[in-house]
This record gives C-alpha cells, structure tokens and sequence, in this order.
C-alpha cells in the first residue's frame, strides 16, 4: 500500500497565485495581517497558560519574548502555516469578483439602452 503526500497545487506546478486585481491583492494583505494577529494572540494565550516565572523571568525578558512572539507570528502569518488567509480569501474574493461584477453590469445597461432608443 503506497500513500501520496498532501501538497498544495500552486507549490507543486511551481507557480505562485497571483492576484487578479489590485482589490484582491490588499485583501490577500489584509487576510496576512489578520492570520498574523491572530496567531500573535494564539502564541500570548499559550505563554500565560504556562506553569508560573521562570528564574530568569524580568519584564526585560517578556519584552524580547513579546517581539519574537510577533516576529514568530507573522513569519507564520507569511508562510500561510495555519491557512486562515487563505480561507479568508477564497470566501472574501468570491464576494469581491461578485461586487465587481454587479458594478460592471449596471454600466452597461445604460449604453444598451441609449442604442435601442437612438434606432
């Protein structure tokens, strides 16, 4: 019995996923910033949880652990470790093609319209 490792399309052919527009690039950027808070938050709870002080616990100490919780964070946030980017932007970008499309539409209703009424 052979088994096949799950991969990601898009890693295998090579080939990144780029956005179609501008909108969906901000909305990648903005489904990033949110995994990154996210995670950062996920680390901080995981840190409070823990058993008490350690012996070389200051408040110097939790200050260079806070940053890199956040670097550690948003390198995950980057890499896409959680995946929550991109179930935002699946479910997010189908809403944004279906706003852009809506606002297509209408505009050329009108110029459909002035030629009927011009014959």
């Amino acid at each position: 019995m052979t088994t096949s490792p799950i991969t990601n399309t898009s890693a295998a052919t090579g080939a990144a996923p780029s956005p179609a527009s501008p909108d969906q690039a901000k909305l990648k950027k903005a489904a990033q910033s949110f995994e990154a808070v996210f995670v950062r938050q996920l680390i901080g709870s995981m840190r409070s949880a823990s058993d008490g002080d350690g012996l070389f616990d200051s408040e110097a100490s939790k200050q260079f652990q806070d940053m890199a919780d956040a670097k550690t964070a948003d390198a995950m946030a980057q890499k896409g470790a959680l995946h929550i980017a991109d179930m935002l932007v699946k479910q997010y970008g189908a809403r944004l093609a279906g706003s852009a499309a809506a606002t297509i539409a209408p505009a050329a209703q009108p110029a459909a319209d002035t030629k009927a009424a011009a014959q």
